[in-house]
């Protein structure tokens, strides 16, 4: 027995620094898969957001044509059109020039200055949004 502590003072066996080995194997190994992941999911956030960016462009353009639409046929209407249009308009203008990060942070300043009414709205779009889901099964 003591030949075996003057021998191996670590106290390790063979065995035992080869499953310390098998060990740091699987570690690099989950590492490796977590990075990856990461590189995944950063891909696919990437992607999302150019998709939301190409779709500000269609619906911006959608929200020109509208507003023009009204303005032309606002001749025979009202003021009640031409004021709709210029609504129009400038949320086609904001769609255009605010990326999906100054969106997000806009929405958040005004759920801080109006609590009561975003979560009001909240309410209903989420009753909505589950709506169409039922209706669609």
């Amino acid at each position: 027995m003591d030949d075996f502590n003057t021998n191996n003072p670590s106290g390790q066996t063979s065995q035992g620094q080869s499953e310390s080995g098998a060990g740091t194997a699987a570690r690099m190994k989950i590492s490796e898969k977590a990075v990856d992941v990461k590189e995944k999911v950063a891909d696919f956030g990437r992607r999302a957001v150019d998709s939301i960016d190409d779709s500000r462009k269609t619906a911006a353009g959608a929200l020109d044509r509208t507003a023009s639409t009204l303005h032309s046929s606002g001749d025979q209407l009202s003021d009640a059109a031409h004021t709709a249009a210029n609504k129009l308009q400038a949320t086609a203008d904001y769609v255009r020039q605010t990326d999906l990060k100054g969106m997000a942070a806009d929405v958040q300043d005004v759920v801080k200055r109006y609590p009561g009414p975003s979560l009001a709205v909240a309410a209903v779009l989420g009753f909505l949004v589950a709506r169409g889901f039922r209706s669609n099964s």
